[in-house]
């Protein structure tokens, strides 16, 4: 797994542009009133957010912009794979979820391979706004930025859209599915 610490080479950080504003131009409903060009210019001049939108992409994510803040001057990039990012599947929540297996513990964690990234996962509200730009995780699903409250007592949420709607579920943060990954968030 590409992580956000790690020097992409030039050629990398070419394809991966490319590849972005290809993307960007492909889906103009997904950031209406927004250009590439001022995107492109923060990117290349945030190396250490290029690799995080790399790692995005190398792992399925599809990361695409579906937002700018004005008062802090930042785009936000979301996966925006139709389904959960396959190269993050089958993870439980957290660290603390892993552990806790007595056996068949999962390989690794939805927490921690999102910080190795640079990435954060989706709260509910900003999964509700990605489903409102497309139909997402009709197959699968993705874990979700959980509430203390709701940690604390063993459990973790999660999303999918079925029927046409949005469904948040629990479940414990020990489980882990094929079909469940996560999705994440990144502020350029």
């Amino acid at each position: 797994m590409s992580t956000a610490n790690q020097a992409l080479s030039s050629e990398q950080r070419e394809e991966l542009l490319r590849t972005l504003q290809a993307r960007f131009e492909h889906h103009p409903s997904r950031h209406p009133g927004l250009a590439w060009a001022p995107i492109q210019g923060k990117l290349e001049r945030n190396l250490e957010k290029l690799a995080a939108l790399h790692a995005m992409e190398q792992t399925g994510g599809e990361p695409d912009v579906v937002g700018y803040d004005d008062k802090t001057d930042a785009y936000q990039f979301v996966d925006c794979a139709a389904e959960s990012p396959t190269g993050r599947r089958s993870t439980c929540y957290d660290r603390a979820a892993q552990e806790s297996r007595k056996e068949h513990k999962p390989a690794a964690n939805a927490l921690d391979m999102a910080a190795a990234m640079g990435i954060e996962l989706l709260t509910e509200e900003q999964y509700r706004q990605l489903q409102k730009l497309g139909r997402f995780d009709q197959k699968t699903s993705s874990w979700l930025s959980t509430p203390a409250d709701i940690r604390q007592l063993g459990g973790a949420l999660y999303a999918d859209l079925r029927y046409g709607r949005v469904f948040v579920y629990h479940n414990g943060a020990a489980s882990y599915y094929a079909a469940r990954g996560f999705r994440g968030m990144l502020w350029v």
